[in-house]
């Protein structure tokens, strides 16, 4: 049986279903990645991926017919950052968004429709994300998997060094081949979806960082709405550290 979600914005309208486990196939991995960071056709073959393969999951990324596909990573607190597929008969797009049970919203991180907005994540964020114990609730627990689903959403002046070794190191474990793992995590960040220009900074209105990026949901807090406590549970969570520290 499908595994049936929902979400605020989502719920009434439109059919949901979980899809965690494309994130087994390499050939998600490169569709998802290269449709976020621009145009995807490198070669499949070239990165051990059968075309056959490939096309089948770009035709279940955007098959208008079936329930729109959702990968959920929990993340500390309660939090689950969330992708869509959304499907409309005009118009597909990727939406990124974080989650809370108890919110009546949804925090926006970002999309990509032709008109993208982000970035979303600082790498920071991301990382911090990636690490945090799925804690048994629904969705990708595994840090590389986790890393690479929300990496579109990256963009941070602040991104450190060995970024790149790190992104390597997850596409090697999610099944790119080792010997096209380095350049294609140099690529990735390079292209690096929203640039590197990014700067972040925590203003007096909340504990969530804001982003001056133009094109940036976060140039307001995330999540706006949510109330003071669990704001600051959320730039908890999202700093990987403990509530309240």
């Amino acid at each position: 049986m499908d595994d049936v979600v929902r979400f605020p914005l989502y719920e009434t309208r439109y059919e949901l279903v979980g899809a965690e486990e494309l994130a087994e196939d390499p050939a998600f991995w490169l569709a998802h990645l290269w449709r976020t960071a621009g145009e995807p056709q490198e070669t499949a073959e070239r990165f051990g991926t059968d075309t056959a393969d490939l096309d089948a999951v770009l035709d279940r990324l955007s098959d208008e017919a079936r329930p729109w596909p959702v990968l959920r990573v929990p993340f500390a607190g309660g939090h689950t950052a969330v992708v869509v597929y959304r499907n409309f008969p005009d118009e597909s797009g990727i939406d990124f968004f974080v989650h809370h049970p108890d919110w009546g919203r949804t925090g926006h991180l970002g999309h990509f429709d032709g008109h993208d907005a982000g970035p979303g994540l600082t790498w920071a964020e991301l990382t911090a994300i990636a690490a945090s114990p799925a804690d048994g609730r629904e969705g990708l627990d595994d840090p590389s998997r986790r890393l690479l689903l929300l990496l579109p959403m990256l963009g941070d002046a602040d991104t450190p060094d060995d970024a790149a070794a790190v992104v390597e190191r997850a596409l090697t474990e999610c099944g790119i081949p080792a010997d096209r793992a380095a350049e294609t995590a140099v690529h990735l960040l390079d292209t690096s979806f929203f640039g590197d220009g990014a700067h972040w900074y925590v203003t007096d209105v909340s504990p969530l960082a804001v982003c001056d990026e133009p094109h940036s949901p976060r140039r307001v807090p995330l999540a706006r709405g949510v109330t003071d406590a669990q704001a600051r549970a959320l730039a908890d969570a999202l700093a990987g550290r403990a509530a309240g520290a």
